[in-house]
């Protein structure tokens, strides 16, 4: 029987990675070995502290509903710490707490966009932007990050694609997949091209305790920028929470309660438990985080080190996240095949650039969230199966 969807569902995008994943596990029941460098998750397990935080919310009954927008314990929690990280007032009533932090984006650009209206999303850039954009019925305008600029925003680029119809601008940093990170500068020239306009920004944060060098800088804690700006944050990445499903955001008071209404159509409420634990992360010791990320730090020294040791690549080194972004045109532009290849017959399991778009053309993206010993191994089967993909293309 023929399926009647929405028209609206031929706009909806994917995630690349969870395909790639599927793909590898498949190949593994079949009896091949996969190195998985793929999947942007964290391999630590989530530190002790949290986890018992949440057996002792089990225990004292925090087993029902909470306010769609969240507990207030746990909306005060977040306002304090971004407060404290950002340099900016943030009352409990700015923050919605939601399953994951998709939903953040997602409810974002279902409050603000309009069909017809313009979203500028950076290309390579995450593509559940550009897919939930799609399916509101906006267009996605990409914003190129050029590796001569260490895929970084290019202001000046930034400014020539606002419009009149330009309803929200994205920014990610650290980025996936790039693992570039915006300076004060940087940001200060965003919000200088941002503020001639009435558009909003989304800062997908996401990643903001995770990195090596300098400072994280916040759009948010530019003068004038609160106000027009939806931060996005959870727990996924720095504390090693990604099953838990808890992210937040923290925007003005007026969107907040659109987005606790969007919390009521669709998910009710984040886990009462989640939220607890939540908050243990947030109050809790540092030295998880710190060892997570120095831990980081060498498996991204190691990984960048062993790419640009292959004959045809050369990667940059990452600032923040925990992705390398090594450029493979003098092997082949055609990353996707070439990403192919490297799964199928190398069993190297990894993501073609153009998964983030059309800038992504001749890169491939490899998660360094694994073990040194697999970023070695993969290392050697990518060095061992280039030269036979070379052959082959032929």
């Amino acid at each position: 029987m023929h399926l009647p969807l929405a028209a609206r569902m031929a706009d909806l995008g994917t995630e690349t990675a969870f395909e790639v994943l599927a793909r590898a596990r498949d190949l593994e029941r079949q009896g091949k070995s996969i190195v998985h460098l793929e999947i942007g998750e964290p391999d630590f397990d989530t530190p002790e502290h949290i986890k018992e935080a949440a057996v002792k919310a089990l225990r004292d009954g925090f087993t029902h509903y909470t306010p769609s927008a969240g507990l207030y314990e746990a909306r005060e929690a977040v306002a304090q710490q971004v407060e404290a990280t950002r340099k900016i007032p943030v009352h409990p009533d700015e923050v919605v707490m939601t399953p994951g932090s998709k939903p953040i984006m997602f409810f974002a650009i279902m409050a603000l966009v309009d069909r017809g209206d313009e979203v500028i999303c950076p290309n390579p850039g995450y593509p559940i932007y550009e897919s939930v954009t799609k399916f509101a019925g906006g267009v996605p305008r990409p914003l190129p990050l050029r590796e001569e600029r260490g895929f970084r925003v290019d202001p000046a680029e930034l400014r020539a694609l606002i419009t009149p119809r330009t309803k929200l601008i994205v920014l990610n940093s650290p980025h996936n997949p790039c693992g570039s990170v915006l300076t004060r500068e940087d940001v200060t020239a965003i919000a200088a091209a941002v503020q001639s306009s009435k558009a909003y920004v989304l800062a997908d944060e996401i990643y903001w305790q995770i990195l090596y060098d300098g400072s994280h800088h916040s759009i948010a804690s530019v003068p004038g920028m609160k106000e027009r700006t939806i931060l996005l944050d959870g727990f996924s990445k720095a504390y090693a929470m990604t099953g838990w499903r808890l992210g937040f955001g923290v925007m003005p008071k007026e969107l907040a309660a659109r987005m606790a209404q969007l919390m009521v159509n669709s998910n009710s409420c984040a886990a009462a438990f989640t939220q607890l634990a939540g908050i243990a992360a947030l109050r809790g010791p540092r030295a998880p985080v710190e060892r997570m990320v120095a831990e980081f730090r060498r498996r991204r020294d190691v990984i960048i080190a062993g790419l640009n040791a292959i004959e045809g690549v050369t990667c940059a080194m990452p600032a923040g996240a925990f992705y390398a972004f090594p450029n493979v045109r003098r092997i082949d532009a055609d990353s996707k095949r070439l990403a192919d290849f490297l799964l199928t017959t190398g069993g190297v399991a990894c993501l073609s650039g153009t998964a983030f778009g059309e800038y992504g053309r001749g890169y491939l993206r490899f998660s360094y969230a694994t073990s040194v010993d697999n970023i070695q191994e993969g290392l050697r089967r990518l060095q061992e199966t280039t030269k036979q993909y070379k052959a082959a293309v032929r």
